[in-house]
């Protein structure tokens, strides 16, 4: 998707609250002005919507340089918003505690992300530049009856600025160090006819944060030369064309494309440990041919971030994506109908040295291809002398993803090495209907009752093959198992009552669901227990994991203090998940995971959100947030293990607090201050056990981030004028004190001696922009 904050600069630190004031261009001394928002289908004031909801705009979007998702993790209480590890381009978005870790193309996420009322389906590439938002809009906890499967923690839409008619543009440079460059460029074509057009894009691109260097040690085993001089690169390129038509006075028709591209080089899979437990013993028999000690990679291990360093991988990640959507709006006297349709289309690939050494003991890829189509039909409009109203509508989504995943472990040893040829690849089909109905009983209580229903089927292909030449070891093709079929309603109920001009407060109920679907990464092949039937023992592939799915109870109020001087929300929820889907990484043979149905639980939590303007100079906004994950059930092996494993990605506290201040203004212009700051509390970031037996078996301690705190400043003169052109130019700093606590990891378990890769934030970095609007 685009590139929002780094995942390392706010990596999910809780959220500078979505103000109202910061979404609208135009604010009043009279106090914070209003945001606009359509995350029910239809324009509401933010404040007005009964549910949690965080929303920003253009303004605050530009001044903090937010142009992708991964920049995003402060806007909203409870979010936090990650980089998978080893990824520039994969999303991992947790609200609320629910989360998917396994990025691999067949898993669905937690959370549903739309352009433009598109939706993005999947993580792989779903960080990506986008030039001019308009606005972004998080809704937090279950959205089943509008946004439908997948949207079992919540929802965020981005949303563009469309052609307006009128010629204007703007275009900015930025330069910072590790020699940052980034350029940006948005024109906004005259009127012709019907026809107005928009286009806008952005090229980003910064050196490696790690520079390689070759062997600094006499290992026991030699190492390779190194294939790259640094990593942790960017190298991003995206462009967005926008036609609207007017077609008639009451017919629009706007079709937009987007592109983006980046090849780069990942973040650097750092060896923070390995054999934790001191044991001499080896990885693999000493009497077998591909017998190695974990000795020389204890030479490469460092839990500090590591600014230099040495690997042999060549490693690389590329993502090259593009839509096309058609959005058809028609206003019928009351009513309005609405067909968007739209189809994208992703290739993603990655090389990832796996073991943060310049020993070749690690390397896998992955090669992806996705196509996806969707379409959807709205009906909104309002009845009973606007007593009621409505939201009706039918949705479909195809599509189809595939993935290569050519894997090599120990290629020291050459033949007596082990390769691996992993692949799967699935389709989906996807049909819903939904309605939603407020209805006022009386000027200020409001019933809202919603629903929907969906029924999806996937399917499963599985190859796998090892040794050295390759053999097969599974070949199933499309259609070798039985077709995986959910039917699910959603329902939603919420009671609002606006007891005043300036307080509203309501209670919500709503039910989410997340896709289930086949374990297309399983190495587990001849299972004795498999069902009957089952070809070849294929237990995963003959029995797909089952929906998760929440039920959310919520009560809030939404408040407008002090002449409007003060916004204070505040939103507790209590969630009850059942079927939880649970990814265990286990490097089993080939770099795999295991997935079950395993656990049921209970979070809860409390978020509050507050911005005051307590002079026109100065606005402050901050949030604070609460969580509680508890399993309440969780069998492993027949027994439950729920008070012994780890709820990932589920921080305790998190919390920001940000300031914009005007600190002069006269004919020659404005200048502006900005600060913000970020807290994450601890988390985990894998649900493995608390205890285990050895220190090398995976220990969810091995794993767990420490928590950080990101502060983000600004300087900016706006508006003075250069040649007669309106000119701003500004310097940043981002993540200030240099938090550099880990902030994902992989641990691949006893079979691999314990080793664990840790992941870093992106390290402070500044720079300078010129900007100029015309």
């Amino acid at each position: 998707m685009f590139r929002f904050l780094s995942a390392s600069a706010l990596c999910g630190c809780l959220a500078l609250i979505a103000a109202p004031a910061y979404a609208q261009e135009e604010t009043s001394s009279d106090g914070l002005g209003d945001i606009v928002v359509t995350a029910q289908k239809r324009s509401e004031n933010v404040q007005d919507v009964p549910l949690a909801i965080s929303a920003v705009g253009s303004q605050y979007l530009e001044s903090r340089g937010v142009a992708s998702i991964d920049a995003l993790g402060s806007i909203a209480p409870n979010v936090k918003i990650e980089r998978a590890p080893s990824s520039k381009t994969i999303s991992q978005i947790s609200i609320r505690g629910s989360v998917t870790i396994n990025p691999a193309i067949t898993w669905e996420p937690a959370v549903g992300l739309y352009l433009d009322g598109i939706y993005i389906a999947k993580a792989q590439g779903s960080i990506f530049d986008v030039a001019d938002l308009e606005r972004v809009e998080m809704l937090r906890g279950p959205q089943g009856t509008l946004y439908g499967r997948n949207a079992l923690a919540g929802a965020i839409n981005l949303v563009t600025k469309k052609p307006s008619g009128e010629a204007g543009g703007s275009m900015e440079l930025t330069y910072g160090n590790f020699d940052a460059l980034k350029v940006k460029g948005v024109l906004d074509l005259p009127r012709m006819g019907i026809l107005s057009a928009k286009v806008s894009g952005q090229y980003s691109k910064h050196d490696g944060y790690v520079k390689i260097i070759p062997n600094p040690v006499a290992a026991a085993v030699a190492a390779l030369p190194n294939q790259v001089n640094s990593t942790d690169t960017l190298d991003s390129i995206s462009f967005m064309g926008q036609l609207r038509a007017e077609l008639s006075d009451t017919i629009t028709a706007d079709y937009t494309f987007d592109y983006n591209k980046q090849k780069q080089r990942p973040p650097f899979a750092q060896l923070v440990g390995v054999n934790r437990n001191g044991d001499p013993r080896d990885i693999f028999d000493p009497g077998s041919a591909s017998y190695i000690g974990f000795a020389p990679l204890n030479l490469y291990a460092n839990p500090a971030r590591q600014k230099v360093a040495s690997m042999n991988g060549d490693v690389y990640e590329r993502s090259r994506a593009y839509g096309h959507a058609l959005t058809l709006t028609a206003e019928i006297g009351a009513a309005t109908l609405k067909s968007i349709t739209a189809y994208r289309n992703l290739k993603w690939a990655d090389g990832l040295d796996l073991d943060g050494s310049p020993l070749d003991v690690a390397f896998t890829q992955r090669i992806t291809d996705y196509d996806a189509f969707s379409q959807e039909l709205q009906l909104t409009g309002t009845a009973l002398n606007d007593r009621l109203s409505y939201v009706v509508g039918a949705f479909y989504f195809k599509e189809k993803a595939e993935t290569l995943g050519p894997q090599r472990f120990f290629g020291l040893f050459g033949p007596f090495g082990s390769y691996y040829q992993s692949d799967y690849g699935s389709h989906t089909k996807a049909f819903a209907l939904y309605s939603q109905l407020d209805f006022k009983m009386t000027d200020a209580l409001k019933l809202t009752l919603g629903g929907r229903y969906t029924h999806e089927s996937k399917d499963i292909r599985r190859f796998f093959a090892g040794g050295s030449p390759l053999t097969t070891v599974i070949n199933l093709p499309y259609g070798g198992v039985p077709d995986a079929k959910y039917n699910n309603f959603s329902p939603a109920a919420t009671l609002s009552y606006e007891a005043s001009d300036a307080v509203n407060v309501y209670a919500r109920f709503a039910r989410g669901f997340k896709s289930g679907g086949f374990n297309g990464e399983t190495n587990i092949f001849f299972d004795p227990g498999a069902p009957a039937g089952c070809p070849s023992g294929l237990t995963e592939l003959c029995l797909p994991y089952r929906p998760e799915k929440v039920d959310s109870y919520e009560l809030g109020i939404k408040t407008k203090l002090l002449g409007n001087k003060l916004i204070f929300n505040v939103a507790a929820f209590n969630d009850e998940h059942k079927d939880i889907q649970l990814s265990i990484f286990t490097a089993a043979g080939a770099a795999a995971s295991v997935v079950r149905n395993a656990a049921g639980a209970r979070i809860r939590g409390l978020e509050f959100e507050a911005i005051a303007r307590p002079a026109d100079m100065l606005t402050i906004n901050a949030s604070l947030a609460f969580l509680d994950a508890k399993y309440k059930r969780y069998i492993d092996g027949g027994v439950d293990v729920s008070k012994n494993r780890a709820f990932p990605h589920a921080p305790k506290t998190t919390a920001s607090i940000g300031v914009d201040f005007k600190v002069a203004e006269g004919d020659w212009g404005k200048f502006n201050l900005f600060a913000d700051l970020n807290y994450v509390s601890s988390y985990y970031t894998f649900p493995y056990a608390l205890v285990t037996p050895t220190l090398s078996d995976q220990n969810a301690h091995n794993t767990k981030s420490d928590g950080r705190t990101i502060v983000n400043m600004r300087a900016a003169l706006t508006d003075f004028d250069l040649g007669g052109v309106k000119t701003e130019i500004s310097a940043f700093v981002r993540n200030l004190t240099k938090e550099d606590s880990p902030s994902n990891f992989i641990d691949f378990g006893p079979g691999f001696g314990g080793l664990t890769l840790g992941y870093f934030p992106d390290p402070r970095t500044y720079g300078v922009t010129l900007g100029v609007k015309f």
